[in-house]
């Protein structure tokens, strides 16, 4: 017989819950535990309300909001415990380890949230699809999930080389090739021994962020060096620096999103990616950007037009210092096959839309609390949101010793 309990174990605001899974076989009592991705708050966790079974309120308050986030955390915990507990119970226990609990877990997320992948994801799952099915004919042999092993993962590599992709691209697409392994073992579908020890290295990639001074740069161009559309996107990457949003948020920005609150404005709107309900102060620059537009955002463009004018923008603006980075290039005209090459170009070429978030990130960090960042960026953890940002643990360590 086997249980299943949730910690909080973060001395974060928030956190994800830990499952704990405790079972007695032969005499022998075992824990095992791993991360779920279920977060709370720690203020939440701590008020431990109880819920009456017979009448599935909480005990001791009346107060609708607080039963209906209780009722939602129960039942989502007991859809996790289930999968958990039936996984357990059709497996020999000496299969179990932690790593066979956080499969389960993760194949949970698999199943259960399938429904809430997003458009762009699908996307991303189809490329990688059709290059399997162009290693598949390159190699002249099927691919099957029960073969995909460290001898798969050394020939996709060797074929992904070929074809001059880079060391990234395989890493990520590697995990996802993975994660889709294990949903089909969670469906009982054979799969090689070797499967959970696939890895591969990433290679360090360079922050590329704007600092405040070139923002002013940017700022400061005279209106009569930017045409209409090149003033329109350079609004939205002052926009998109100071709020710190995905262009696929940033982009969609109205004023009817936006609500004063004791003098203070807010802007809410749901994530594209992540579907989540965000409200996120303006910064007086923002500000600034509606006040000339008479309260209005910039009108919106496509992603590729926003990527090439920004890039005008920043060469306008003489932010074009030598650094190392990484961009697409065309390297077969003929069969239009662009890769992305690492070498020394002059800043502006390497501006994306992606540089937003990076630089609201990057230059308000030692100035707002992490945990108030994270939460406008989104990262699930502070780690995540070190490396995102490129901070090393020396980093830290020097930043500690201003404290000493």
């Amino acid at each position: 017989m086997a249980t299943v309990n949730f910690l909080y174990r973060s001395i974060k605001d928030k956190a994800n819950l830990h499952l704990r899974l405790l079972y007695r076989c032969n005499d022998t009592d075992f824990v095992f535990g791993a991360n779920t991705q279920f977060e709370v708050s720690k203020g939440y966790w701590k008020e431990n309300h109880v819920i009456d079974k017979k009448t599935k309120k909480i005990k001791g308050t009346k107060e609708v909001s607080l039963i209906n986030k209780r009722l939602e955390v129960s039942n989502e915990l007991s859809k996790i415990e289930n999968h958990i507990l039936k996984s357990f119970n059709g497996v020999n226990t000496s299969e179990i380890n932690k790593q066979w609990l956080q499969t389960q877990i993760d194949n949970y997320y698999i199943e259960y949230r399938k429904h809430e992948i997003q458009e762009t994801s699908r996307r991303k799952f189809k490329v990688i699809k059709h290059k399997l099915q162009r290693f598949e004919a390159y190699r002249k042999k099927q691919i099957l999930i029960k073969d995909i092993n460290d001898s798969f993962k050394n020939e996709f590599v060797a074929y992904l080389k070929k074809e001059l992709y880079a060391q990234n691209t395989m890493q990520r697409e590697l995990v996802f090739i993975k994660t889709f392994c294990k949903h089909a073992r969670f469906l009982g579908i054979e799969t090689h021994p070797q499967l959970d020890s696939l890895r591969l290295d990433r290679a360090k990639v360079e922050k590329i962020y704007l600092t405040v001074s070139e923002l002013e740069q940017i700022e400061k161009i005279e209106k009569n060096k930017l045409t209409d559309s090149l003033e329109n996107a350079k609004d939205w990457l002052i926009i998109s620096c100071y709020t710190g949003q995905r262009v696929s948020d940033f982009m969609r920005f109205t004023d009817d999103q936006i609500r004063i609150e004791d003098g203070k404005h807010l802007i809410e709107f749901t994530q594209k990616k992540t579907s989540k309900n965000m409200t996120v102060p303006l910064h007086p620059k923002v500000l600034a950007i509606l006040e000339k537009r008479e309260g209005k955002f910039p009108y919106s463009i496509s992603d590729q037009k926003y990527n090439d004018y920004i890039k005008v923008v920043c060469e306008i603006a003489g932010i074009n210092q030598l650094i190392k980075g990484s961009k697409k290039t065309l390297i077969k005209p003929q069969e239009k096959m662009f890769r992305k090459e690492t070498g020394t170009y002059k800043k502006f070429e390497l501006v994306t839309s992606h540089i937003g978030r990076r630089s609201f990130a990057t230059n308000f960090y030692g100035k707002i609390p992490t945990t108030y960042l994270i939460y406008v960026t989104g990262h699930s953890t502070e780690t995540m949101f070190l490396n995102y940002i490129g901070k090393s643990n020396k980093d830290l360590a020097m930043e500690i010793t201003n404290y000493f």
